[in-house]
């Protein structure tokens, strides 16, 4: 069934990354990896890290500037999400802890956590806060700093960087806005990506920290074969429920899990690479944060017009995944 949100746009954006760099070169001393391999493989070639940052500091600047993008305040918001998998505590929420940070304190506030698609999920949580006129102006945030639960001397520490994206989404009175999205989870992956340590199944302790349950750990192979699966058929369905084609598109913000699952999603889907817009060469996989990075140095960078017909489009653990087909307005 067609799932469309209307009366809804994005009203402002905004980003923010650590200074520290970690290059490709920086990794080969502690990691069996290297710089060529990384590059024509993932397609990273440095990301950022966090130093004494912690994800809320991160979440809270790139709210403020998306706040600065829509000129609006922080006591504008009426609700704050935040897409991590990265939190400051289990308890409280890092939306809260940002709420503060920023002075927002006539909004409510909530996590969601569904890892790299948790931007996507959490966008479209908050489109339909405002369609159906709770709210009228929601920051959705995605931030993580996954430097904080990566082994640096296993081969895998090469694909994340730490970084946050934010959006305003405000209440407009065009009938447009997400034209149509879908989200989808199955619980069978769950293991194929996954940060087994620091809940209630391996709860803090000694033996956890001595045998690495607080770093995540990943299937390589499954995540690039669910990825290049599910993501050309997330964004068809979306196009089939609109009856625009892919020639439509004016450009595909993803997630940046590596570049070989972009080009074979875009393969699959006959949109030029030049459509797909892409910023892991430089940042990595943020996982919540990439789509909202992405986002803001698009529109930053004046590729974004009223009109434009825009895919978002992720895969993260769980397995959860889905895309959005919106209008700009």
């Amino acid at each position: 069934m067609k799932q469309q949100i209307t009366n809804v746009k994005i009203s402002g954006t905004g980003s923010y990354l650590p200074e520290t760099i970690l290059t490709n070169k920086d990794l080969e001393k502690n990691a069996s990896t290297n710089d060529a391999w990384i590059v024509k493989n993932i397609g990273v070639q440095e990301r950022r890290v966090v130093t004494s940052e912690v994800t809320s500091d991160l979440a809270a600047r790139a709210a403020l500037n998306a706040l600065e993008s829509a000129s609006l305040t922080a006591m504008d918001i009426d609700l704050i999400i935040v897409a991590t998998s990265t939190p400051d505590r289990l308890a409280p929420s890092t939306a809260c802890i940002v709420q503060d940070k920023i002075g927002a304190y006539n909004a409510v506030a909530f996590d969601l956590a569904a890892v790299c698609s948790g931007f996507l999920f959490a966008y479209s949580t908050a489109a339909q806060f405002i369609s159906n006129g709770i709210y009228r102006h929601v920051l959705v945030i995605g931030a993580d700093t996954f430097s904080k639960i990566t082994d640096w001397t296993r081969r895998d520490c090469i694909f994340f960087g730490d970084g946050a994206g934010a959006i305003v989404l405000s209440k407009n009175d065009h009938d447009n806005g997400i034209l149509s999205f879908r989200l989808y989870s199955d619980g069978r992956g769950k293991d194929n990506f996954t940060i087994p340590g620091g809940g209630s199944e391996y709860p803090m302790s000694q033996q956890n920290l001595d045998e690495g349950r607080r770093y995540f750990q990943m299937n390589g192979q499954e995540v690039f074969n669910t990825a290049v699966d599910v993501l050309p058929k997330a964004i068809n369905e979306v196009l089939n429920d609109t009856g625009f084609s892919i020639k439509d598109i004016r450009m595909l913000v993803p997630h940046q899990p590596n570049i070989n699952i972009l080009k074979k999603t875009a393969g699959k889907l006959d949109l030029p690479f030049e459509k797909v817009m892409v910023n892991l060469h430089r940042y990595a996989n943020t996982s919540g944060g990439t789509i909202p990075i992405v986002l803001d140095e698009t529109y930053r960078a004046g590729k974004i017009a009223p009109g434009d017909l825009i895919l978002f489009a992720a895969v993260g653990s769980g397995w959860t995944w889905g895309a959005a087909l919106l209008k700009w307005i």
